[in-house]
């Protein structure tokens, strides 16, 4: 099971009860983060998540609005004791943003692996020293997380991230192959191994493919006909819907933004399960008074807020 936690759904400026944009994924007791907008850390303790075991840091741009949380956050994360290396991705720009944003503090005690406009298919891991990204093409694809370039008034860009699930051991599979017991777990986990003048493969033990779960993180932009593909058969788009109400279609495309229906016809178009609207103009006070807007076209859809929980579970 993964669990999506929106810790912020405001854009813009914080406001009294909805802090700037941040979404937690929590996995195998590691955790995600994308965005770190103002109130992050404050978000966090509200939902009792920990700061320590946050391994992966993903900025969709460098306005204010979704990274001034980001200096407290490390300051925090050093100060509960985190010393294991810590990964954060964005767009052009973002190492010397990070450089001048870690001026400001005393120096941590953990590394910061910063990747700058990240390539498609970066691969993670799920380690004892938490989620790291592999080193080889030939390992297990845990965790794989894309990338596409966006539509904003600054370089941005938005994330997918893949979590697949290991094949079930097959124990008929591996006796006729006349796999050697003591090869099962490494061939299970995806290592070929040669014994005994023997190639043995993964396939020889292992059953059939098995579906993962994939989400996806859009925000600040115009809609562009490739998101549509990017998000494809996601089970929860997360997208922003700055505006609600269709009559503010000149302001979204001025701002680079997109409202609840166009936000929805991604939805449609991209075949995802579900779709979380976030990324509240703070004109917008009450979100769900325009829900219909987005459900006349994509139905499945919920309105973010501060705090909600999502489960996600695999499916056979």
């Amino acid at each position: 099971m993964i669990e999506a936690i929106m810790l912020g759904s405001g854009g813009g400026m914080p406001m009294p009860d909805r802090f700037l944009s941040s979404l937690l994924i929590k996995y195998k007791g590691r955790k995600i983060l994308f965005d770190c907008g103002e109130g992050t850390q404050v978000a966090l303790r509200k939902v009792n998540a920990g700061f320590k075991s946050i391994d992966i840091i993903c900025i969709s741009h460098v306005h204010g609005d979704h990274i001034f949380g980001l200096p407290g956050l490390l300051s925090t994360m050093g100060n509960s004791g985190r010393i294991l290396p810590v990964n954060i991705l964005g767009p052009l720009g973002i190492t010397k943003i990070i450089d001048n944003l870690v001026s400001t503090m005393n120096s941590l005690p953990f590394e910061l692996n910063v990747i700058e406009n990240p390539t498609s298919n970066i691969v993670f891991l799920n380690t004892s020293d938490g989620l790291k990204m592999a080193k080889s093409c030939s390992d297990y694809k845990e965790i794989i997380l894309n990338t596409v370039t966006l539509d904003h008034s600054t370089p941005c860009i938005g994330y997918s991230i893949y979590f697949s699930r290991q094949r079930k051991f097959d124990l008929e599979k591996a006796l006729e192959n006349q796999v050697p017991k003591e090869l099962w777990n490494k061939l299970q986990k995806g290592e070929s191994i040669v014994f005994e003048d023997r190639l043995y493969e993964p396939d020889m033990v292992l059953g059939s493919d098995r579906n993962g779960l994939k989400i996806s993180f859009i925000t600040d932009t115009r809609p562009l006909d490739k998101i549509a593909d990017f998000i494809n058969n996601s089970d929860l788009f997360i997208c922003e819907g700055t505006y609600g109400n269709c009559d503010d279609i000149d302001k979204a495309i001025s701002n680079k933004h997109m409202t609840f229906n166009e936000a929805a016809l991604l939805a449609k178009n991209g075949n995802v399960k579900e779709l979380l609207l976030t990324h509240f103009s703070t004109a917008l006070g009450n979100p769900h008074q325009y829900l219909n807007n987005a459900k006349e076209i994509f139905e499945n859809v919920t309105i973010a807020y501060d705090g909600l929980s999502q489960n996600l579970t695999y499916s056979e």
